[in-house]
């Protein structure tokens, strides 16, 4: 479908989204990595093939992700499957051959990786003639490793640097916050938010001028809407003229065990999407909750995921003014804050966490305050049950009522639970008749 509908204009990622958003489009783009050059081609020409808007991704493995090089070369030469593409390993020539006259400016190809400290990654991407990839300072180090933030940064900003210097003449790099997907599932949307849009100004700050905010499909469909939509207006005002586009990812967190539940799951993501003028959307499978999908089950994905964007009524209009002012507000709140630490947005990141002006809840990493606590109120909204240092206010001083342990887990299975039936009430929440 992607090489019939229109010609890109040019030979970039965030072209080929803004042209086929203004078509009326949704781009919809599966989570996908093999080990073996064969089979990850494959599944980037099934992806072309579909019926559906894509773009195409490589997603690394761990070994990969974490610098671990030695045990993925071992692994490929003993046989041994990976639970991604070992895009350093293989190297130059056989990445190239993959590729080659696949991705382009009608099929872009984008390298998913989880590092927090990518730079030998991104030599790599650009040496296959990748120039489209994710993650952050922030977002792929607190999660994701033990790195301190500080030396995350400092990586991120030669990373982003070295993208800029060497990037093709007519391929822009880009580069998407994974920023709005942190913990997603335990973070109301305003942190989620401002990191996004943090992330985007350091990205920036060291040359980038082609970007994505990201932002993960959490537990009440008005809030995301609410979220999505103050993203959009926080990206205006703080980026300028940067070019920039809004990407869902469909839940993030436990998944429904039912195919059913998985696939009305997967449906609001689309209608969230398109009630919210997301521009792409990374989908997930039927069977999340069991084990990693294979190209069949990402196809199929897909294909919902397009019919679905198609449907009259996925795009509905939906008041919900006062909660996108009060997203809007906190979220901006935290960017100020933030911003206000240093002139460099690596060095005020670093010192917002060291400071407690940013904290993950529930994130475990050395550098991160978590003092923040968080709950699901009786509309299935994540609130703020204690901000810790953030200059935000807690919108409920609610105490658990079980243990902090017990808590953690209903919060965690919420959707799931939810989507299964197993919670009173619809499954389902439709953006056009919630207020």
């Amino acid at each position: 479908m992607n090489g019939t509908l229109l010609q890109s204009s040019g030979n970039d990622f965030c072209d080929f989204i803004h042209e086929r958003s203004r078509a009326g489009e949704l781009v919809v783009q599966p989570r996908m990595g093999f080990s073996a050059p064969e089979r990850m081609r494959a599944g980037l020409e099934a992806v072309l093939a579909t019926r559906a808007t894509t773009v195409g991704t490589i997603t690394v493995d761990s070994y990969t992700r974490v610098g671990d090089h030695g045990s993925a070369r071992e692994a490929l030469r003993t046989g041994v499957s990976l639970n991604g593409y070992p895009l350093v390993e293989h190297g130059a020539e056989v990445n190239r051959q993959l590729l080659a006259d696949l991705a382009g400016p009608d099929f872009p190809v984008q390298l998913r990786h989880g590092s927090a400290l990518p730079l030998q990654l991104f030599e790599a991407m650009l040496a296959a003639g990748l120039t489209a990839s994710e993650g952050g300072p922030v977002s792929y180090c607190l999660p994701y490793s033990r790195t301190p933030v500080a030396e995350a940064t400092r990586a991120w900003a030669d990373s982003c640097e070295l993208l800029a210097r060497r990037a093709p003449a007519g391929q822009p790099v880009h580069l998407e916050s994974f920023g709005g997907c942190m913990l997603g599932q335990l973070c109301p949307p305003g942190l989620l938010v401002a990191l996004s849009v943090l992330e985007c100004l350091f990205f920036v700050q060291h040359g980038i001028g082609n970007v994505s905010l990201s932002y993960a499909q959490q537990t009440n469909p008005v809030q995301d809407l609410a979220a999505l939509r103050a993203m959009r207006r926080l990206a205006a005002e703080f980026l300028g003229t940067v070019r920039w586009h809004v990407v869902l990812y469909t839940y993030m967190g436990v998944f429904p065990r039912t195919a059913a539940g998985a696939l009305r799951l997967l449906e609001d993501s689309v209608r969230l999407a398109r009630a919210s003028g997301a521009e792409r959307l990374v989908t997930k499978t039927a069977v999340e909750a069991q084990r990693i999908p294979t190209v069949e089950e990402n196809i199929e994905a897909l294909e919902l995921a397009g019919d679905v964007a198609g449907r009259p009524d996925a795009a509905a209009e939906q008041s919900v003014t006062a909660e996108e002012e009060a997203v809007h507000l906190e979220a901006r709140t935290l960017v100020e804050a933030t911003l206000s630490l240093h002139h460099d947005v690596g060095e005020a990141l670093v010192r917002a966490f060291r400071q407690g002006l940013l904290d993950v809840p529930y994130c475990l990493h050395p550098d991160n305050a978590n003092l923040a606590r968080t709950l699901i109120d009786g509309t299935g909204r994540l609130q703020w049950q204690r901000t810790g240092r953030m200059p935000i206010a807690a919108a409920s001083a609610r105490t658990a009522t079980g243990s902090p342990a017990f808590e953690l887990l209903n919060r965690l299975s919420y959707i799931e639970r939810r989507y299964d039936g197993e919670l009173p009430g619809p499954a389902r929440q439709v953006l056009n008749r919630a207020g």
